[in-house]
């Protein structure tokens, strides 16, 4: 339909396009589901975890080999930190360094990471 048309149609209708915005945002963003909204993980979702596709698609970026040698960032099999240093480093990054993983990741995630990050032997 041409635009001279719809001009018609809505004229003749007194549908007005920037009447009906409101009402349609209000409807989509009453469906949209906020990132921190997200419901916790369930059960068959944990049980279902695969902790290494979650680091390669996420951390293999910066920490090469799956972590086993050093990247853009260091490697991370041996390393000599405690779990609450790495905790704290996978949810808040180190400005300039790494980004904040605490928003995209939960507990359960971040603590089986650290056991990836434990458990990681040369190839």
């Amino acid at each position: 339909m041409g635009i001279m048309k719809l001009e018609q149609v809505r004229m003749r209708s007194g549908l007005c396009v920037a009447a009906l915005l409101p009402g349609a945002l209000a409807g989509w963003l009453a469906i949209a589901t906020p990132l921190h909204a997200q419901p916790a993980p369930s059960a068959e979702d944990l049980a279902n975890f695969n902790v290494e596709e979650l680091f390669a698609g996420t951390c293999g970026f910066c920490h090469s080999d799956g972590g086993r040698v050093a990247g853009r960032g260091p490697q991370l099999m041996g390393d000599q930190h405690d779990d609450d240093f790495l905790r704290n480093r996978i949810k808040n990054g180190k400005q300039g360094a790494m980004p904040a993983f605490g928003a995209s990741f939960n507990d359960q995630q971040i603590d089986a990471i650290i056991t990836y990050i434990r458990d990681l032997k040369p190839r």
